[in-house]
């Protein structure tokens, strides 16, 4: 597939109406994907359920040589999940956490993430360890390994790319410093999936999870783990671990299987499964080296224009910035802004104090907005929407 702009376009039937700056939220499909998903629900209709899927097999397990080239792995090392969250917070079941292990973060992980360490520590007594930041936003990675050698975590995890902010973290150094150290790595590319060359093997990560909704313009309800060799022949596993992931091998003992499908549950939508891996092979064809040098381009490009707007404060910090672009508008809610955006056709979101509560109680904000352009968006689009922006601060 060739970048030609018109046909991604024409790919995308949301672009004609409407300004989708929304894509950290969920991206708009193209049309291929709602194809493959309508033509798999039409034929669970003719054959039944199971008779589909036995169907469709291959179609099914391209999802996971999909989601391997994706990523630079083996089609063993991906489970399939409903999101990222779920992706994650089955990584984290599997360490077996005694009172006092350490998992060292960041302070700009994701809210679920943060919530399921405050679980742990509920209940097994695990203590968090925060990585600082830098003066001009990111973690500080020689902080960051200072507390490897001190702690010795039982768990180092960190988010690519906030939720809330357009901060790049520097997860690849992070990841080195885990190989030196032999420490469990778990890394959150649930925004940098689909927007960047995500290659595991230079994450050095042990596990990663991701979604599809968001910038490889999936459906919603599929996402993914990527589970390590490492990690699979030191026998991590699920806390609740489904028949699809173990063998009934004795009255009262079972055996994992030896790939990631020890994550997954026997269940799936597999709809959702191939919806997700037309997704992929959209993205794979493109080049996603041609779509990360073209969505950040675009990020940058609004959050210069932004920044030229009176009222109009950035929030984005880090030495490397994305195409999430956080701002507040002076004397402007921003669920106002977030209305009135809506009503002139341009699809935005709000991030608010709860989803990052380190980062905005520092910046002092409750509540901004969040405008996360594509690939398939346009430069025109872009100063249509700082224009907008600039109708409403004046």
């Amino acid at each position: 597939m060739t970048f030609d702009l018109d046909r991604l376009r024409a790919d995308t039937p949301g672009c004609a109406h409407l300004i989708h700056f929304n894509n950290a939220g969920a991206g708009l499909m193209p049309a291929q994907v709602l194809e493959t998903m309508t033509r798999y629900l039409e034929l669970e209709a003719e054959l039944g359920g199971y008779e589909a899927a036995d169907a469709r097999a291959g179609e099914i397990d391209d999802f996971y040589a999909a989601t391997a080239e994706l990523l630079g792995c083996e089609a063993r090392n991906i489970a399939f999940a409903p999101s990222a969250t779920e992706a994650f917070a089955r990584a984290l079941s599997s360490v077996p956490f005694d009172l006092g292990d350490v998992i060292l973060t960041t302070r700009d992980d994701y809210i679920s993430n943060q919530l399921a360490f405050f679980s742990l520590r509920k209940r097994f007594g695990v203590d968090i360890a925060y990585a600082p930041n830098l003066p001009e936003g990111g973690v500080d990675v020689e902080a960051m390994a200072r507390l490897m050698r001190e702690r010795s975590p039982r768990l180092v995890a960190a988010t690519q790319i906030p939720t809330n902010s357009g901060l790049v973290q520097p997860v690849a150094k992070i990841g080195r410093l885990c190989r030196e150290l032999d420490l469990l790595y778990l890394v959150d590319a649930c925004q940098s999936v689909g927007q960047y060359v995500v290659d595991v093997r230079e994450l050095g990560c042990d596990f990663l999870s991701a979604t599809c909704r968001k910038f490889l313009r999936g459906p919603r309800g599929s996402g993914f783990l990527y589970v390590s060799d490492r990690a699979l022949a030191a026998g991590y596993e699920p806390l609740f671990i489904d028949m699809r992931g173990a063998h009934w091998v004795e009255p009262e003992d079972y055996a994992p299987v030896e790939t990631a499908a020890r994550f997954e549950d026997w269940e799936f939508s597999y709809a959702t499964v191939l919806g997700a891996a037309a997704a992929i092979r959209y993205a794979l064809a493109l080049g996603l080296e041609k779509i990360a040098e073209r969505t950040p381009a675009l990020g940058g490009r609004l959050r210069d224009r932004l920044a030229e707007v009176d009222g109009v404060r950035i929030l984005d910090r880090g030495s490397e910035r994305c195409a999430i672009v956080t701002f507040t508008l002076s004397g402007r809610p921003a669920e106002d802004v977030h209305r009135e955006l809506h009503r002139r056709g341009i699809n935005s979101s709000i991030s608010v104090r709860e989803v990052a509560l380190y980062d905005f109680t520092e910046k002092a904000v409750d509540a901004c907005l969040r405008l996360s352009p594509h690939y398939y968006n346009t430069e025109q689009e872009v100063d249509d929407v700082v224009a907008a922006i600039g109708e409403l601060a004046a």
